[in-house]
Parts: structure tokens; sequence; C-alpha cells
């Protein structure tokens, strides 16, 4: 059985690179392949403009020292204290009177100075967190992969070690790969998403490009565990009196891209073809700097059809969920 199939990834220098999939897609096999405790049976791995697939075992030790890597469930060591853990794997690399002050760098990097002599047991998961980043960071790597990093963290939590993630890769510049299966933690801190579905990666793109015109199934149903826009088909499925429909009325979704969601579309094609929009509720949100999102809204007036072409002629995504004149 293939756990990853034909896969072709380009991964950018100092690229935040997120990839997202559902449990069993081969997300983890795929990133455990690219420092090698997964061996592909075919292809090769390229970092830095060196070969790992075509390397002896002495020569991809070494090489294996540029990419860290941090885990689910921090795997640090249970009977050695923060300090000691981030000491492991610099005992064969760098002399032993420099260890001590690298482990002191790296424990202000990741706000960790006070936990120095404290043991696993003692730390909040966050804290494991960091420790195991610090641990991950200590040869100076030029990659990082994070495989599902925040799964066991409570949002807040979360969002601290993503800001850590970014922080580290914009003063380092050191490329990270994200493997997830939270498309929120891939809008906060990722440039680029690669969606993996049965082994195979079905859709790739910058991350605003992804989630403002997505055209795989399951990238769409990702995007929507992020949006409460979904939830109207709740409504609809509940029959709620929120989205009960007259005769002369619409039930609409609007997306807005970049491009148009700071102009007062809305307000143009009431006035202009005297229409009026219920707004039911709406999700706007910032992706990489730039706003996107969309409203729910009850349309209604005398014309409706004109309005909708205005608002598809300003690159505006219309859904017609439910339409009250065909009920008549």
């Amino acid at each position: 059985m293939e756990a990853v199939r034909d896969v072709s990834l380009n991964v950018a220098e100092k690229e935040i690179m997120g990839i997202i999939g559902y449990s069993g897609a081969g997300k983890s096999t795929l990133v455990r392949c690219v420092n090698l405790l997964e061996i592909p049976d075919s292809g090769k791995v390229v970092i830095d403009g060196r070969e790992l697939t075509a390397m002896n075992e002495t020569a991809l030790r070494h090489e294996r020292r540029k990419i860290g890597m941090i885990f689910q469930q921090f795997n640090l060591l249970r009977s050695r204290t923060v300090y000691e853990n981030i000491a492991y794997p610099l005992w064969n690399s760098i002399p032993r009177e420099q260890i001590s002050g690298r482990i002191t760098e790296l424990l202000e990097l990741v706000d960790m100075s006070e936990k120095r002599d404290v043991y696993p047991s003692q730390l909040s998961g966050g804290q494991k967190q960091r420790a195991a980043i610090a641990r991950a960071l200590a040869n100076h790597p030029k990659v990082l992969l994070c495989d599902e990093a925040t799964s066991a963290l409570d949002p807040q939590t979360t969002r601290s070690i993503l800001r850590l993630l970014r922080r580290l890769n914009e003063t380092l510049g050191i490329t990270i790969i994200v493997i997830t299966h939270e498309m929120g933690v891939v809008k906060e801190i990722c440039d680029r998403v690669a969606v993996m579905e049965e082994g195979r990666i079905v859709e790739e793109g910058d991350v605003f490009s992804v989630f403002s015109t997505p055209r795989q199934n399951i990238t769409k149903e990702f995007i929507n565990t992020t949006s409460n826009l979904s939830r109207i088909f709740d409504l609809v499925d509940e029959k709620s009196p929120m989205v009960c429909l007259r005769g002369d009325e619409l039930l609409i979704k609007l997306m807005y891209t970049e491009r148009n969601v700071s102009e007062a579309l809305i307000s143009r094609a009431s006035r202009r073809f005297n229409v009026e929009f219920n707004i039911l509720f709406a999700d706007v949100e910032i992706i990489k700097d730039a706003p996107l999102g969309g409203t729910v809204s009850i349309l209604s007036g005398e014309k409706i059809e004109a309005a909708l072409n205005f608002l598809r002629e300003k690159n505006i995504h219309v859904e017609v969920i439910a339409d009250g004149r065909t009920a008549v």
C-alpha cells in the first residue's frame, strides 16, 4: 500500500509551507520523507541544493543536523531537565565548552530562560513545545519540520506557538514546513499551502488564493471549518424561522476577495437597482494582510437579477442558497 504517491513539492527558502489533509492523507509520511526518516521508493529529496537521497549514511547523518523537527507530543526526555533536553543534540556537534552558551541563547529565543532547570512534568503544554522548539533549533537548522505541533494545545497556546514560529522564520530566516489538519493554523502563519488527499497533493498555491478560490471539494470542506458562513446550510436544513422566505426573496451568500471587500458594493447595488439586502451574518477575516470573507443575506426588490449580475461583474462570488420565488 502506498502512503504517498507521485508527490512533487517545491518549498522556497525562508518560506512557511503548510501541508494540510485529513488523517491518513499521507502528510506525516511525506514530511518524514523530507529528512529521510522514511526512505521513498523513488524520486529524490533536495535541500539547499544537496540531494539527500543520493548520500551515504555518514553524509546523511551530518546533513540531518540542518533539519530540525518538532512533534505533537513534544518528545522530551522526562528524566532530563529543559537544559539537558536541549543539550542532547549538541554533544556530538559542538565543543563541550560552547554548549552552555548555546543553550542560553536558545532559551532566550523561545522565552524559556526561567525554566532552564525544570523537568518536563513541571511544564505546561506550551512550555514543553517551546523547549522542543529550542532543541530542534540547537544545530542552526535551515529547515524546521512541524508535525501537528499545535494539535495537543489549547487555542490560546496554539496562537502563541504560531507567533513564535513566525518570529523565528523572520529573525532566523529558517524555512518551515507545517503539517496540520487545521486550516486555522495555515491561515495564521503559512505563505503557501498544499492540500493532500489519499497520498497525493490535489491543490497547491499561496494561502490567499486557495482560500478565496478553492478548486477541490476537500479544500472547500477545510475552508468551511473556519468560516461561520457555512452555518447557513444548517439553518436551512433545520428550517429555521431566520431563513424563511417570502415569495419575492432570495437567500444568498456573497464571497468577497481582496479586490472588492473594501468597496461599498452592497450599498451601491441597493440604490442602483432598488433592492434590499437583509444581512443575516457576515464573516470577514485577514489572511496574509488582506481581507477576505463574505455575507449571508436575504435579497428582495424590483431588479434582483440585475443586482446579482452587477455583483458578479465586480468579482463577487454569488451563491443562491434558496429562492422564495420558485416555492410559490
